[in-house]
């Protein structure tokens, strides 16, 4: 089953075709002198590339290099039992088990941390340290070779930086088509655009419904609701004006108002209001009347008694201390 890109935007394309272009020359040389076939190491590259590209948009971009190199060092290719050929430089590479000469690769060409190496070799840090000791040059002692270590290194670096472009431009070149009236695959590079979803804004499938007639069905249902309310409300009023008991606290009409004539009054005046009458304004016309409306304070005064206090002057604004008059009280005893 060939695993197809899935959609992605303009943006994840950029930074998926970032990282493939700084992986893809480490891959490859850890692919071929894993396999020691170029061909096959190529063929397992892209198939890797197109899986990778087929799930990096569903996962975080600090993912991506375990993800990647999981699926890559997870291939049959890099896993049975190399036949292939190595250089005379590399030839101790053939002479290693398929695992140790993977942990090697991994981190002398793929320059790998110990945590993402335990992950794409489903080991722990011990067993990764173990396959490293066995991939370990030995001197004729039987000890770790530090400087053939080293020089086995540097070969598999400068492996690495001497790689031809044409050998990475073909990786990014699509593949041939099947059939003559078959388009030919994208590359891994660039993934195929989702026809359907561009096309889906342009084109309306026959048995669309118009976009007008849910605002319309809305506006007939908002129209049908208010109609019924206000005949309710209609309803309801002729119910409560209607012959029968109306409801405790509703207040109804009660018919047509009914206008009648008050009777004339039987109240006459008393036969000695006239009298009372001329006396009052005999009273009122006398010059001593006011000297009558103060006659209680007349007799105040006649009697001896203290004149009130004139309020009429401003008042000091410090009063006397209560200290003072009891000091003239004392005085005058």
């Amino acid at each position: 089953m060939t695993a197809v890109p899935a959609p992605v935007s303009s943006t994840a394309a950029g930074a998926l075709s970032a990282f493939l272009r700084g992986v893809e020359r480490r891959a490859l040389v850890v692919a071929e002198l894993q396999c020691g076939d170029p061909a096959r190491a190529e063929q397992t590259l892209v198939a890797v590339m197109r899986a990778f590209a087929a799930v990096a948009s569903d996962l975080p971009m600090a993912q991506w290099p375990s993800r990647f190199w999981t699926l890559l060092g997870q291939r049959q290719a890099l896993r049975e039992p190399a036949t292939g050929q190595w250089p005379p430089s590399l030839a101790a590479l053939g002479e290693m088990a398929p695992l140790p000469r993977l942990a090697l690769l991994l981190r002398v060409g793929g320059s790998l941390d110990e945590g993402i190496a335990t992950r794409v070799l489903d080991v722990d840090e011990e067993g990764y340290q173990r396959l490293l000791a066995t991939a370990c040059p030995r001197d004729p002692d039987g000890q770790p070779d530090a400087a053939a270590w080293r020089a086995l290194a540097e070969q598999v670096q400068l492996r690495v930086r001497d790689l031809p472009a044409k050998r990475l431009q073909q990786l990014q070149q699509p593949s041939a088509p099947a059939a003559n009236n078959q388009a030919p695959a994208s590359s891994w590079r660039a993934p195929p655009r989702d026809e359907r979803a561009s096309t889906s804004g342009k084109r309306r499938r026959p048995n669309a419904k118009p976009r007008w007639r849910g605002p319309v069905i809305l506006l007939i249902t908002v129209a049908v609701l208010l109609l019924a309310a206000l005949g309710w409300r209609h309803w309801q009023g002729r119910a409560l004006t209607a012959d029968g008991p109306l409801p405790e606290g509703v207040v109804g009409e009660a018919g047509p108002v009914t206008v009648e004539a008050l009777p004339a009054s039987d109240v006459r005046p008393a036969a000695g209001s006239d009298a009372q009458a001329s006396e009052d304004a005999a009273m009122l016309a006398d010059r001593d009347y006011p000297l009558l409306a103060e006659a209680d304070m007349h007799a105040w005064s006649a009697a001896g008694g203290p004149l009130p206090v004139d309020e009429s002057q401003p008042k000091p604004t410090r009063p006397e201390p209560v200290g003072a008059a009891l000091e003239t009280s004392a005085a005058d005893e």
